[in-house]
């Protein structure tokens, strides 16, 4: 096997793809295959263990990031702010989530394509500063969401992969919305 020398250690050809592939320029192209899982991983003293779940449908705190413009996300692709995409913690990548806004009922569509947020429990999605300004977010930075897996159309998917919104979704109803609120206040949450 031939070594490939760098700063006086030597690498194997798989090693430098890696290296390089982490100092960005090679990202992997948008799309929804393969669907990755993934191995349990640890972040500040928590593991994580990704699974997939068609059921999941959760309440908590959506934040948003957007810094990271051009830098690789956790399947490879590059992150772009605009888009409509999110990072989780445990979703397989990539996977499509319906998030609802709970002060408002306004609810989007995403695209997970990354690991995150790692601050704290309550914290369960980061949305990407384009989902954050869809969900009318972006000037709060943290509210309480529902987030659950969905399955969109190959049109919606289709748009998502190329940094268009899908398409519309009307709001929850004020029964749905009070029913979450509710679930919300006895878990001791705030919505704002």
């Amino acid at each position: 096997m031939r070594r490939w020398p760098l700063r006086g250690r030597r690498w194997t050809p798989a090693a430098a793809c890696l290296v390089a592939a982490c100092a960005g320029g090679h990202y992997r192209p948008v799309s929804d295959t393969p669907v990755r899982i993934g191995k349990p991983y640890t972040v500040r003293g928590i593991t994580y263990v990704p699974a997939e779940d068609a059921t999941y449908d959760m309440l908590g705190y959506a934040s948003w990031y957007g810094s990271e413009s051009g830098k690789r996300t956790a399947n490879g692709e590059r992150f772009r702010p605009g888009w409509a995409t999110a990072a989780h913690t445990t979703l397989p990548l990539p996977s499509y989530v319906e998030v609802t806004a709970l002060d408002t009922g306004r609810r989007i569509i995403v695209r997970v394509n990354d690991r995150g947020p790692f601050a704290g429990s309550s914290r369960i999605i980061d949305l990407s500063r384009g989902a954050a300004e869809q969900l009318g977010l972006r000037a709060v930075g943290k509210a309480a969401v529902r987030v659950r897996v969905v399955e969109p159309d190959e049109k919606d998917r289709e748009r998502l992969r190329h940094g268009k919104a899908a398409r519309p979704l009307p709001p929850v109803s004020d029964a749905v919305r009070a029913n979450l609120m509710s679930q919300v206040a006895a878990a001791g949450m705030t919505v704002r």
